[in-house]
Parts: C-alpha cells; sequence; structure tokens
C-alpha cells in the first residue's frame, strides 16, 4: 500500500475521524448493494484478485462506494495510489502527478491515479489523460455522479471501460445503520417511524445517512419523524436539471403518461417541481404527450394542455402549477393513440421517396386560358355535389399508388373516424 493511501486513511486517531470514514469498508466483500460487480465472479472481483488493474470509470449516485471501490482496488496492485478531485485540480495539478508518475514507472512502480468528480475537467483537460493512461504511466480510475456518454470524452470511454454503480437499496442502508450501531456501542434513540424516515431521506446516499446518524448518536433523547426532521433539513431529491437526471425523470413522466399510469406521472411531475425544474419545460412536454400519444383519439387533449400552459403564464407558480397537474391527469387518463404520429412520419418518409411529383391535372386551379388549355382542372369532380359529400377521385401523384398512412386504433375519437375511413374506402373501391 502506498504511503499516500497510509496517510489518508491514518492521519487522525479513529475516535476523532467522522462515522462515515470510521465504517469505511475494508475489503470488497464488505462493501453494500454492488454485489454486481464485487460479488463472486464478477468483474471487479476478478480484477482485484488477479492483480491486474486496468483503467476504468466508476458511475453512480453520491454515497454509493465510488471512492472506496477505488481505494480497495488500489491495495492489490504494487504501486503508489493517488488520488485528486476534479473540483479542485486543474492543469497544473495533473501535470504535476503526470510527471511524478513518469519518475515512478522509470523505477518500475505503477501509480493508480483516483480522479473524484472526472465529470468536472473540461474536455481539453480529459485529453491528456489519454497518453499517460495508454502508455500505461497511470492506471487511471475516474468516478462521476454524471453520465459518462454526456460527461467524457469519447476517447478516454474507449481506453476506460465504465462499471455501473447501483444506489443503495433500504436493505444496505439498514446494514450500514446496524454496522454504526455496532461501532458506536449503542443504538441510535430513534423510533421505528423515524429510522424508516432517516433512511428515507438518505435517498440511497449512504454517506450522507451515516453523517446524520453521527448527529443523532449526540442527542440524549429519543427523536420522533418531527423531531428528526427539526434535527436535519431534507435531502433535495438527486436532480439535476442540466444534466442526465433531467432527461431521465423527463423520460419517466412522459413514458407514465403514455402508460396511463395517472398516479406515477403525477409522482414524477412532482419530482420535477421539487427539483427545481422550470414548469415550463414540463408544460411543453406535455402539449407534446396529447399531440403524439394522445392525438386524435382525444382532440380536447391539446386544448386542455395549451389552456393549461397559458393558465401557468397568467398565474406563475404555485398557483399554475396546478392548471400543469390537471394537464398531466388528462393526458394520463385519456385513450392512447400515435396513429397521427406515426401517420405523419410515414407520409413525410414517402415526401422523401417520391421527390417533386406533380399533383393530377384534375385538382389543379386553372386562372389562366393556357392552363386551362392543358387540362388543368379538367374532370374535377366537387365533393359536396356528389353523393355522401364524397367524390372518390384520385388525389394522389398519377406516377405514384395509393398509400395509407392513417391507420387509427378503434378506440376513444378514432372509433367514429375509424367508420368514416370503412365507408370512404369502399366507396373509393366502387
Amino acid at each position: 500500500m502506498s504511503d499516500l493511501f497510509h496517510k489518508q486513511t491514518t492521519a487522525m486517531p479513529a475516535q476523532a475521524m467522522p462515522l462515515a470514514e470510521r465504517l469505511r469498508p475494508q475489503k470488497l466483500e464488505d462493501i453494500a448493494g454492488q454485489d454486481h460487480l464485487l460479488g463472486p465472479d464478477a468483474p471487479l472481483r476478478l480484477m482485484a484478485e488477479s492483480g491486474q488493474l486496468s483503467s476504468l470509470i466508476l458511475w453512480g449516485p453520491p454515497g454509493c462506494g465510488k471512492t472506496t471501490i477505488a481505494r480497495l482496488l488500489a491495495q492489490n496492485v504494487s504501486g503508489h495510489f493517488e488520488m485528486l478531485s476534479a473540483i479542485f485540480s486543474g492543469v497544473a495539478e495533473l501535470k504535476k502527478v503526470f510527471e511524478a508518475a513518469k519518475f515512478r514507472a522509470q523505477q518500475g512502480q505503477q501509480t493508480v491515479l483516483f480522479v473524484d468528480e472526472i465529470h468536472r475537467f473540461n474536455r481539453a483537460q480529459q485529453d491528456a489523460f489519454l497518453p499517460v493512461a495508454e502508455n500505461g504511466t497511470i492506471i487511471l480510475i475516474g468516478a462521476t455522479t454524471e453520465n459518462p456518454s454526456f460527461e467524457l470524452n469519447g476517447a478516454l470511454l474507449s481506453r476506460c471501460p465504465v462499471y455501473v454503480l447501483k444506489r443503495l437499496t433500504d436493505e444496505a442502508l439498514e446494514d450500514m445503520l446496524a454496522r454504526a450501531e455496532a461501532e458506536m456501542g449503542r443504538k441510535l434513540l430513534l423510533t421505528d417511524t423515524a429510522r424508516k424516515n432517516l433512511i428515507a431521506l438518505a435517498d440511497g446516499d449512504g454517506r450522507y445517512m451515516l453523517t446524520i446518524a453521527e448527529k443523532i448518536f449526540a442527542q440524549k433523547k429519543q427523536l420522533d419523524e418531527a423531531g428528526l426532521l427539526k434535527l436535519v433539513q431534507q435531502k433535495a431529491a438527486a436532480y439535476d436539471k442540466a444534466q442526465e437526471g433531467h432527461y431521465n425523470l423527463i423520460s419517466a413522466l412522459h413514458k407514465s403518461v403514455r402508460g396511463s399510469d395517472v398516479d406515477a406521472a403525477l409522482y414524477w411531475f412532482a419530482r420535477m417541481l421539487e427539483g427545481g425544474e422550470d414548469p415550463r419545460f414540463i408544460a411543453r412536454r406535455v402539449v407534446r404527450m396529447a399531440v403524439e400519444d394522445i392525438g386524435i383519439a382525444d382532440p380536447q387533449a391539446l386544448q386542455v394542455t395549451m389552456n393549461a400552459w397559458e393558465a401557468y403564464e397568467r398565474m406563475g407558480s404555485p398557483e399554475g402549477e396546478l392548471a400543469l397537474a390537471e394537464a398531466v391527469i388528462y393526458v394520463a387518463t385519456a385513450p392512447k393513440s400515435n396513429a397521427a404520429y406515426m401517420a405523419y412520419g410515414a407520409a413525410r418518409a414517402s415526401a422523401k421517396k417520391h421527390g417533386s411529383l406533380m399533383p393530377p391535372k384534375h385538382i389543379l386551379n386553372a386562372p389562366t386560358k393556357l392552363m386551362k388549355d392543358i387540362g388543368y382542372g379538367d374532370g374535377y369532380k366537387y365533393d359536396h355535389d356528389e353523393e355522401g359529400a364524397f367524390s372518390g377521385q384520385n388525389y394522389f401523384p398519377d406516377e405514384m399508388e395509393r398509400e395509407e398512412f392513417y391507420t387509427p386504433p378503434d378506440r376513444g375519437f378514432e372509433r367514429e373516424i375509424n367508420k368514416r375511413l370503412a365507408w370512404w374506402k369502399s366507396k373509393r373501391k366502387k
């Protein structure tokens, strides 16, 4: 184990260290909630057992064990462990680390560089890792809470496989609380309900939960739910409206509406608002749901969603958010149809395929004598003068076979449209 690693973990007396640090696992098998990576025959366990560590990226939410895994993986390599945070480091710090790593490499010693929040480095800074990781000067372990696909260079990702860590489950958090109580030699002074609320407040973040647990251990009396909330302010739900959380939650809202699950839709709607999302962004997407997933199955959906958007613009928050909630309820409970959406896409594809075909002459206006002479408007039948206001004429280009783009389902308002389409189709055949 490197001197630096030793200093980072033993520099202060154990009892003076934060509880989360004192409970940091000392073996990979002690890490909770990541069996898919660390269990028997799992990839990181096999890498550690082989002693052959390669550059990699650890992606997961806060407090799920990324730093601990990096430290424990480094112990299986006979080399120097270096740790940087991209929040506090720049090009100058990177150059110093790389120069020191090159010197160690010349002496036959490997350097394992752990970079926390690696997504904070810009693209140019990320490029600096490429040559030293590729030639073996360093083994890079990057940790990120953001989607590497969006935040890391493709070249870096091609050299560093991504391992995805999971949000800690309530069961894993309960196990951590039990370990904390064993470490402290006493139970947390919490009612059963307050204990469950502490786990809920942690929202999968083990480090955060242990930080709060340390405050509770300092209390002299038992805390109920109200006492717990008074001791700590509620942790904001993990959500960055400029990053992946923004797209994950709007996707969850949209798919809940499409799946006609009104309760789930309201949950994701509320999660986005609680996370600070701009209600106008949600309003725009709810309008899109009305036209993409409901369409003509309920023509009122578009009007309802547009009215809700306008109501929010007029009233603002919080009153306007109720109008948006009503719109979410409406679209989630409306009959669903993507027939219009699909028909539009098919028609566009056909338009691109067939190019600049002219309309048939009989449906062209003939405002001049020349146009009349060459057949514009010749043979046109005025549908209102025909039986059933339907002539059955051809409106596609003469060089093109008739195509059917719109095939509505037999539900909602489109059930009636289906009847009309079937009648017109039978008349057209005659």
